[in-house]
C-alpha cells in the first residue's frame, strides 16, 4: 500500500485581533490494508490540551483511509481582556481554537463490508459487545476550544466541547 500526506501550516497576522495558526491536513492510503496500517486520528484522554490533538477523542474513536483536517487556533494578544483594567493589569490572554476532521474508509478497507480485513475493535459493556472504532460518516467530528492564557505567565485553561458524534460509547 501507499500512503500519501500533505500538510500545510500558516500563521495569519489579524492586526488588531492578534494572529492564527492554521493548519490544513490530507492524506489518502492507496490499496487495501487492515484498520491498525489506516489513518488513527491522534487522540488526547489527558487533561493536558494538546495543540495538535483532537483533546475530546477517544483513542482509536476514528480511523479512515481518506481524510481532511482543518486545526486552527487564534491567539487574540488581550484584545478583549485589555479593555479590562484588572485583566489587563494581570496581562490575560485570551485564545480561541476550532477543529474540523472529515474523513471516510472505502469499501475495500470498510470491515462492515468487507470481511477479508481485521473487524474493528470492541469492547464488552455488561456482557454486550460494543464498537468503540468507527468510520467517520458523511458528518466530520468537529471540536473547539476558549480559554484564557498567561496564567501566572506559563499556564492555559481551556474549556473545550465536542460538537458531533456525541452519541458514541464512553466519550467526554
Amino acid at each position: 500500500y501507499q500512503q500519501v500526506t500533505l500538510a500545510i501550516a500558516k500563521r495569519c497576522y489579524l492586526s488588531q485581533l492578534g494572529y492564527a495558526d492554521v493548519t490544513l491536513e490530507r492524506g489518502h492510503i492507496f490499496g487495501q490494508v487492515p484498520f491498525p496500517l489506516l489513518d488513527i486520528h491522534i487522540a488526547n484522554q489527558s487533561y493536558a490540551y494538546q495543540l495538535n490533538a483532537y483533546n475530546l477523542m477517544n483513542f482509536m474513536e476514528f480511523v479512515s483511509d481518506n481524510y481532511l483536517a482543518v486545526n486552527s487556533d487564534f491567539y487574540f494578544n488581550g484584545f478583549f481582556f485589555n479593555k479590562i483594567p484588572l485583566l489587563k493589569k494581570l496581562k490575560l490572554r485570551e485564545v480561541a481554537s476550532f477543529k474540523i476532521l472529515y474523513g471516510s474508509i472505502r469499501d475495500e478497507n470498510n470491515p462492515s463490508k468487507n470481511t477479508d480485513v481485521y473487524q474493528f475493535p470492541k469492547n464488552n459493556l455488561g456482557g454486550i459487545p460494543v464498537q468503540t472504532t468507527y468510520s467517520l460518516n458523511k458528518t466530520p467530528y468537529v471540536e473547539a476550544s476558549v480559554g484564557i492564557a498567561n496564567i501566572f505567565k506559563i499556564i492555559r485553561l481551556d474549556l473545550v466541547k465536542r460538537f458531533t458524534y456525541l452519541d458514541h460509547p464512553d466519550i467526554s
